[in-house]
């Protein structure tokens, strides 16, 4: 269903009193950012693949499309997202999987959100349906403009709809595990990276290093007898991806704070105390811990890396931006929002 003009209608509205707007599409990661101030502004009724051509790797939808609708549809087709999005529950829409920007255990390996992101159009802070890119790789002169959608956490403007780059499925896959301490498995992360593997995921939590290797059986084969290591039976290893991109796995349970740390993968791991999950095959390290927001941030930033109270009783929080990005960053939400309409606060306390 193609709700633009209502849409529309509504932010000019709220462009004429003044008021904030909190968008909502399926609400299922909610948890995800800063409490956001604004009147609820549902937006998950604008829905439907527009258009998605198999042989031409591209999928264009709206972005109420509940995210499940366009796994399956690519599944059909022997086809992908090349992120491996997170869920975190069912009425996950494709928009709120972009604007939060977050993927999965692949993304190291093949496209981070962002990679992936063709073009979109949106409704902007005067009321006004624009439209970036389109849905070929090189058809932007200049800065890609769509790209900024991705992490934005919709304070930029309402997403219509978005166009992305999929993938074949691979033909098959396998899981290895091996037994290493943390810092033999950080060391092995970095060797296996540097080697020519069909590697889609490397993740180490508990002394087991999990390495997933995708694409054609005859390459995992000899990839599998050049590694060694315990191959995982297929029902084993899919239910513990999923349970690792949903955080339905153990190590997610319980009231301990939850921070997602982004670093370079040959970074030593910081020295912080709490419990590890490393995954990206370091570059994404999961930390749950009771030190201070302060002592997080510091370590990270001396790290030249960046941290995220990722769940907490105490809510979402982000690293502050250093001043030259802040200030970067304040030009950017005011050309797109310069009333401040959209997700008030939901970024940073000031936006």
């Amino acid at each position: 269903m193609d709700n633009t003009d209502q849409l529309r209608e509504c932010v000019l509205a709220a462009i004429a009193h003044k008021t904030p707007l909190h968008i909502i599409g399926g609400n299922s990661k909610a948890f995800y950012g800063r409490a956001t101030q604004g009147e609820p502004f549902h937006v998950a009724k604008h829905s439907g693949v527009i258009h998605y051509e198999p042989t031409e790797l591209v999928i264009t939808a709206r972005c109420g499309t509940p995210l499940a609708d366009i796994k399956k549809l690519l599944t059909e087709h022997g086809q992908m997202l090349a992120f491996e999005p997170p869920h975190f529950g069912n009425t996950a829409t494709i928009g709120g999987t972009v604007s939060a920007g977050l993927s999965g255990s692949r993304r190291a390996y093949t496209s981070a959100v962002r990679d992936v992101v063709l073009g979109i159009r949106l409704i902007n802070g005067q009321g006004e349906v624009v439209k970036f890119g389109g849905e070929v790789m090189k058809n932007v002169a200049g800065f890609d403009v769509s790209r900024l959608q991705v992490g934005a956490l919709g304070t930029l403007g309402v997403l219509l709809d978005i166009s992305l780059k999929v993938l074949p499925r691979p033909e098959t896959e396998i899981t290895l595990a091996f037994i290493l301490n943390e810092a033999q498995a950080l060391t092995t992360m970095i060797e296996l990276g540097r080697q020519n593997l069909p590697l889609s995921a490397m993740c180490f939590e508990s002394n087991t290093l999990h390495v997933r290797l995708s694409g054609a059986e005859s390459a995992l084969k000899a990839a599998q007898q050049r590694l060694g290591g315990e191959v995982l039976s297929p029902i084993i290893a899919k239910t513990f991806w999923r349970s690792l991109r949903e955080q339905q796995h153990e190590f997610f349970q319980g009231d301990t704070p939850l921070w997602r740390l982004s670093l370079a993968p040959a970074t030593p791991q910081p020295q912080l105390s709490g419990q590890w999950f490393i995954d990206w095959g370091g570059a994404l390290r999961w930390l749950k811990t009771d030190e201070s927001a302060e002592t997080i941030f510091a370590t990270m930033q001396s790290l030249s890396a960046h941290a995220c109270r990722f769940r907490s009783v105490l809510g979402c929080e982000f690293q502050p931006p250093a001043e030259a990005l802040a200030k970067l960053q304040r030009n950017i939400k005011h050309a797109f929002d310069p009333h401040g309409l959209f997700n008030r606060g939901r970024l940073y306390a000031e936006w």
